[in-house]
């Protein structure tokens, strides 16, 4: 995750500065234990300012709407009831490539300042803290105490004390040229390193950009250099410093999901830099691209491995059904043997432990195990007794066995929702595992302890109203409207494809209408697709293959060369009472053979 540097944070305090200032101070929430967000009114405009201390992403930039849930922390609280209505004036960096920010706030944009936010985007020692104008701490995001750090202690009633001085060479455009390379060149070693390692104030991502500016690369050594490359990665040394000292940045995206500020610095380089707009935008969707795959990480190995431990309880369980009706097969062996030594009292004998027999229909010999502290008639009531438990056991086990069975199907269905989205790409991933995570708690597979998702010790299906209660079950099925796979086939039909249960019953019961066609694979856990036809319209067969690859590729034989799809019109889709989630029969089906290979190479082509 790449780090908001000096540089970073004076683009982004220029840029609010031009832009919000000044502006009341409407709202204070805070969302989590390191993120606060600020409800800024302009003439013009009305945002939200993020302000997070998190020790890998601490930054401030203008951000969408907080979500609506309460606030329960008491800094915001004490955030609000001081600086409520009252007036950003100011947003100063407190000193030269020092990384805090110092938010002055006032009755009015003309009066002095009676309270200084000051906002330290530091690592892991970040922090925001609220002062009185004369710089008493009033409260901090996070208080530290002497036993914590003897040097600069931070806790209400004591004087705010800014961060100790920077000890390093510090960048500067009266540098001259000799100078900075000598500074840069004087232990041999890899160029990025020294650069950062020269100065302070120079980040890892600053020193690769310069590198990139210059038309270098990142392998480059201080000893490789040609006289030739330090002029050119001095210029562009003093482009950054040039940026820096006019407030003159250009935000853009960088390969590999990076950013940058400084873009017209990049123009020339072999990177392929993309501008945006707003930098404010640009850190708000960088950081919550991360967040989203840190949380998307974190959700699917959560949600696997319940899943994995789930399924192989319930396929042990089934095993051990199957076990028991095998041993049921063999009822009819026990009444044989029965009434086979009923037919022979006569031969038994006091002491026996076996006895053979000639059987009824083959007259081939059989030895029967015999009790020896028991007579015949009572050895052969304990093989009838065997008959009647083994006949009993089929009829008790038998619905046992079909409804594990149904839940293994049910959970493979959800297990193959997980695996169609192996990696983050789009908010609709997350998204996706978000609504899978709320159906499983619904279900009681889960159960939602602290905001997390745990595996339920008993493991058994209870009511669903303790999902009902949290909020979490029947969930706004709406807004997942637009997170269907959508793909565009050559004929022009539009193919919806369902990403877990909950879109897959969205898809078939609510969206569907009477001129489409319904695709699945076979008796195979998958998601459910929707070829969109209007009145009249015929797919072609090239069409229809299509969609019937695209539904075997949506399934667990995506592995396979080619799988059985059924067909149908949605009408011919039923939901059985009390189905578990996306479990749906059909009748009047088509089968197509698909073929995923030929669903992989359109979307790789598209």
């Amino acid at each position: 995750m790449q780090p908001v540097d000096f540089t970073t944070l004076a683009a982004l305090s220029a840029d609010l500065q031009s832009c919000w200032l000044p502006a009341r101070c409407e709202q204070f929430y805070q969302r989590d234990r390191y993120t606060l967000f600020i409800a800024l009114r302009t003439l013009e405009n009305r945002g939200w300012l993020a302000v997070s201390w998190h020790p890998q992403a601490a930054r401030l930039h203008l951000s969408s709407p907080p979500p609506k849930a309460p606030d329960t922390f008491t800094f915001s609280q004490q955030l609000k009831h001081q600086l409520g209505g009252l007036a950003l004036t100011q947003i100063n960096l407190i000193s030269p490539w020092e990384r805090v920010l110092d938010l002055q706030f006032a009755r009015r944009p003309d009066e002095p300042a009676l309270w200084h936010l000051y906002i330290e985007v530091m690592g892991k020692y970040s922090n925001v803290i609220l002062t009185m104008a004369d710089g008493q701490i009033v409260t901090a995001a996070h208080q530290v105490s002497e036993q914590q750090s003897s040097i600069r202690p931070i806790q209400t009633g004591r004087p705010y004390v800014y961060p100790p001085a920077i000890n390093g060479k510090l960048p500067a455009l009266s540098e001259g040229f000799d100078d900075w390379q000598a500074s840069v060149s004087l232990i041999p070693g890899s160029l990025k390193k020294m650069m950062v390692k020269s100065y302070s104030g120079v980040s890892s991502a600053i020193a690769t950009q310069l590198i990139w500016a210059a038309g270098l690369t990142l392998d480059h050594q201080t000893t490789g250099l040609t006289e030739s490359d330090w002029q050119r990665l001095f210029q562009a040394w003093r482009g950054w410093l040039q940026s820096l000292a006019q407030s003159s940045f250009s935000p853009a995206t960088l390969p590999q999901g990076g950013y940058t500020v400084l873009a017209d610095l990049l123009e020339t380089a072999a990177v392929d830099a993309k501008p945006v707009s707003s930098i404010q935008q640009l850190i708000a969707n960088y950081y919550r691209h991360q967040f989203n795959q840190e949380e998307f990480r974190r959700l699917h190995h959560q949600l696997s491995q319940a899943l994995k431990t789930r399924l192989a309880k319930l396929r042990q369980k089934a095993a051990t059904f199957r076990h028991r009706l095998s041993q049921s097969d063999e009822a009819e062996d026990y009444r044989r043997k029965a009434d086979l030594l009923m037919a022979h009292l006569n031969d038994w004998q006091v002491g026996m432990t076996q006895i053979e027999l000639a059987d009824f229909e083959s007259a081939q010999p059989v030895t029967l195990p015999l009790n020896p502290e028991k007579n015949a008639v009572q050895n052969a009531q304990t093989f009838y007794k065997q008959h009647q438990k083994l006949k009993r056991a089929r009829t008790a086990v038998m619905p046992l066995l079909a409804a594990v069975n149904s839940e293994i199907q049910y959970l493979e269905q959800v297990e193959d929702s997980l695996l169609q989205v192996p990696a983050y790409e789009a908010e609709a991933d997350l998204n996706s595992l978000e609504e899978i995570r709320t159906e499983l708690i619904a279900q009681s597979y889960l159960r939602d302890t602290s905001g997390r998702a745990v595996l339920s010790k008993s493991g058994q299906k209870s009511s669903q109203k303790s999902g009902k209660k949290s909020g979490l079950h029947n969930a706004n099925l709406d807004a997942t409207q637009a997170d269907f796979r959508r793909y565009q086939l050559p004929q022009g039909i539009q193919l919806l494809i369902g990403r877990n249960n909950n879109q897959n019953e969205q898809l078939t019961f609510k969206h569907a209408s009477n001129y489409d066609l319904w695709l699945h694979a076979q008796e195979i856990p998958g998601s459910h697709v929707l070829l969109r036809l209007d009145a009249g319209e015929m797919p072609t067969d090239e069409t229809l293959q299509l969609a019937a690859s695209f539904a075997a590729y949506y399934s667990r034989a995506r592995q396979s060369e080619q799988v059985p799809v059924v067909m149908t019109a949605p009408k011919n889709v039923y939901k059985p009472k009390g189905a578990l989630p996306g479990m749906v029969i059909y009748k009047h089906e088509q089968v197509i053979w698909g073929q995923p290979q030929s669903a992989e190479a359109f979307i790789t082509a598209s």
